[in-house]
């Protein structure tokens, strides 16, 4: 009996747990597992895309024109504001050359400009956030998963209770030590994922709202510096464009 009491260890409880039991804190262990990889994994890359993001907003800004700008993009290939405006870039270069009406080019343009920039930002929100969501089900998941785990060792001690015929504690105590351990191994699940996840979201809002002013910021230069972009957008007070500017022929 001495083998069954909780002294025996961690390891001696797990091994005379009941099946059920052992299959919940197997599949607490894998979601652990799981929660760990994408911590490890998200830590790094999010830090090294808001990092990006940000240093790249600022080049875009001191550029002297959209050329250069896009040049010094280039430099960064794996930052989301690079992708965000090689996708606006692209489709500036294809309104170029588009047989549209002039006077109507320019508001389609900067239309379309603006979809795509949008759906950019989408598309780069989205790619960070992959595998957040699975953060968020391991820590609302995991305390009733660890839960049920509990309830069925507490029905198996009072089932053992009727066989033996025994109310002592020696004889319950080895059930209900099991199935106290699912609940705490499902807390330790939950815990790191609810943090992680609110820590990480707290990025990916941060890294959204530089991509927002990177939008904003290309949106302007187009004004400034094309030539067919919305004359009313432009302030009075604003030096003439040259006329004649073309991009289409630029690479990022």
């Amino acid at each position: 009996m001495d083998a069954l009491t909780p002294h025996a260890g961690f390891w001696a409880m797990i091994a005379n747990a009941t099946p059920t039991v052992i299959f919940v804190l197997c599949l607490l262990a894998s979601m652990s597992l799981g929660c760990w990889s994408i911590i490890f994994v998200k830590l790094f890359t999010l830090t090294s895309a808001r990092k990006d993001t940000f240093r790249d907003y600022n080049r875009f800004q001191e550029a002297d024109s959209l050329r250069s700008a896009m040049r010094a993009l280039g430099e960064s290939r794996q930052s989301p504001a690079f992708f965000v405006g090689r996708m606006a870039f692209e489709e500036l270069m294809r309104m170029e050359q588009a047989d549209i009406d002039p006077a109507e080019k320019g508001h389609v343009a900067m239309d379309n400009i603006r979809r795509v920039l949008r759906q950019g930002v989408s598309q780069e929100l989205a790619k960070l956030s992959k595998s957040l969501p699975f953060l968020a089900t391991c820590a609302n998941a995991t305390p009733f998963i660890g839960l049920f785990g509990t309830v069925w060792g507490i029905m198996h001690s009072f089932h053992t209770i009727g066989l033996m015929q025994s109310a002592a504690l020696a004889a319950v105590a080895p059930g209900i030590s099991e199935a106290l351990v699912a609940t705490a191994i499902g807390l330790a699940v939950a815990i790191p994922a609810v943090l992680a996840y609110n820590f990480f979201l707290g990025y990916v809002q941060s890294i959204e709202g530089e991509l927002v002013n990177f939008a904003g910021a290309f949106l302007n230069r187009i004004q400034r510096e094309v030539s067919w972009a919305p004359q009313e957008t432009r302030s009075p007070r604003e030096a003439p464009v040259r006329r004649g500017s073309s991009y289409s022929s630029e690479r990022i």
